[in-house]
């Protein structure tokens, strides 16, 4: 039996086998984008590469590095510690707190940045409040500045880490903060000496993440005018239409991404951590009438601004086109070409991400590394960048689905995949490697194995993963806008022609859709996860 077992490990973490030959196969399809940057950058001249260093790269690379930067920050806090009181403390309301949480995801960066540019103006519900209180002469914050941007992507973003970190404390051993407790550790030791270690892969995947959208984010930044390399690179394809100097750019942006992933993957793998099977959940603490006074201020300030009142802002404007006859047939139109659009590219992300995500949990080497960074490609690319390398591979060797819906599927899972394989890793990561060969030992054979043993452990990290690709590619603009079929207009293609024409009681039921549209995801999310605990 013992032989049999060592076989079987030798056989999964040494050979390559047919997973990795399928996440080969994977890999090499997820990086022809790349493969079209590298390929337009390589005809730039020294003179062109050193125009572009002298003139946008060093401007370009500290305002994304400090935008990052000042996100991450953000999000961590935020992140964190409203993961925290949801995961270990009972509270009133906690399950709306859940909900509250979550449900900034489902809003997109440029919806945010046009609400709070318009609530942000001296007529707007933020900048009639400002003058009340600072007075007239004195304007509002500058939403279009740094620390703008940042508080917008960070009000998008945070949801990753909460959803992220909560999985892992609510999937955390018990005993060892409790031996921590009974040889006299102090609440604040157990968390930096615990329960920090346990989530950082959740944080690390969660960082990840958001790291990876504000490098590759048009929206915001374009309606704020933040220059940043994506906005850049797509001025230089569409208003001076240079796409050598677009490859340039876009060649660093993926150089800065993938310098990112691989240091991130160097912290994430100095240590793994496992929870057994038979671990005892944390079982949440009653909090007191302060504490529970506390926690609503610091949950409730972070729903105001980042649910609440885009939420009143959006119900305020779409009941205005509702008395209008504004929405009609067209825009429910609208609406379902967002949903087979967000369905399709989740599912099949799912599905294709699993092999790369698995074979790097399973075989821990140089060559899944590799893939793993290769795979996250899609976010390191702008998807203006991805629609033309779609396009370009489309025209080239598959003619046939030439301006059909099929293109812009392959750019969603592309643009998305990194999103899938965070989310499904950090889940199997927690998969102790001996309960799998366990069954393999008593006869289970490949499929029944992943059915019985892999799949319940690892289903709520999969189902968070197809609600996460879900939620984005129901707001994903720029590879829609360039890759969708004629006539094939979705929410967001929507939102963004009637923002620009500042039409707010056309854009405001598009972006309620969105909304409404993901409460489902949601919810299936929450239901597999067990979030009511």
């Amino acid at each position: 039996m013992f032989t049999h077992a060592a076989n079987i490990t030798r056989y999964k973490f040494k050979g390559i086998g047919t997973l990795g030959a399928v996440t080969t196969v994977i890999v090499l399809c997820a990086i022809l984008p790349l493969l079209y940057v590298i390929g337009y950058g390589l005809t730039l001249s020294s003179e062109q590469w050193l125009t572009l260093w002298s003139a946008r790269i060093p401007g370009l690379l500290w305002n994304t590095l400090i935008l990052a930067l000042l996100v991450a920050i953000f999000c961590l806090i935020m992140g964190i510690s409203t993961a925290w009181l949801v995961a270990r403390k009972e509270f009133v309301g906690r399950k709306l707190a859940i909900w509250l949480l979550l449900l900034p995801l489902t809003i997109p960066t440029y919806v945010f940045a046009h609400i709070y540019t318009s609530l942000m103006e001296s007529d707007g519900w933020l900048g009639s409040i400002w003058h009340a209180v600072f007075g007239p002469d004195i304007l509002p914050p500058d939403i279009s500045s740094v620390f703008g941007v940042a508080f917008i992507l960070a009000l998008a973003g945070f949801s990753y880490i909460f959803l992220l970190v909560r999985a892992s404390l609510s999937h955390s051993t018990k005993d060892l903060e409790e031996a921590a407790r009974i040889q006299g550790a102090k609440p604040r030791s157990v968390f930096f000496l615990i329960n920090l270690p346990l989530m950082r892969p959740a944080i690390a995947a969660g960082l990840a993440v958001i790291v990876l959208h504000v490098l590759s984010d048009f929206g915001a930044v374009s309606m704020l005018r933040y220059q940043t390399f994506t906005l850049s690179i797509y001025n230089q394809m569409s208003g001076r239409m240079d796409y050598s100097a677009a490859a340039g750019l876009s060649f660093v942006l993926i150089l800065l991404s993938l310098s990112f992933l691989v240091l991130e993957r160097f912290f994430r793998n100095r240590q793994r951590y496992y929870s057994g099977a038979q671990a005892k959940i944390a079982k949440l603490q009653p909090a007191s009438s302060k504490q529970q006074f506390l926690i609503w201020s610091w949950i409730g300030l972070i729903s105001l601004f980042s649910f609440l009142l885009p939420l009143g802002w959006m119900i305020h404007w779409s009941w205005d086109a509702w008395k209008m006859d504004l929405i009609d047939s067209e825009f429910w139109g609208y609406c379902i070409n967002s949903g087979i659009v967000a369905f399709t590219s989740a599912t099949l992300a799912l599905i294709i991400a699993f092999p790369i995500a698995f074979f790097q949990t399973r075989n821990h080497s140089a060559l899944s590394q590799t893939y793993l960074h290769l795979s996250s490609v899609g976010f390191a690319l702008p998807g203006p960048v991805i629609a033309l390398g779609v396009l370009t591979l489309v025209l080239a060797q598959l003619p046939f689905i030439y301006g059909t819906i099929a293109a812009l599927f392959i750019a969603m899972v592309i643009r998305f995949l990194p999103l899938a394989v965070q989310a499904q890793e950090a889940s199997l990561q927690q998969l102790t490697p001996s309960i799998e060969e366990a069954g393999r030992v008593f006869g289970a054979g490949p499929l029944e194995n992943f059915r019985r043993v892999i799949l319940p452990i690892i289903s709520s990290g999969m189902a968070s993963a197809w609600v996460l690709v879900f939620i984005d590619a129901l707001k994903e603009l720029p590879a829609t806008l360039i890759l969708r079929p004629t006539g094939f207009d979705t929410l967001p293609i929507r939102i963004w022609i009637e923002a620009s024409e500042e039409m707010l009681e056309l854009a405001a039921p598009a972006a309620l859709m969105l909304v409404i549209g993901t409460l489902p995801a949601i919810w299936i999310m929450r239901k597999s996860e067990k979030l009511e605990k």
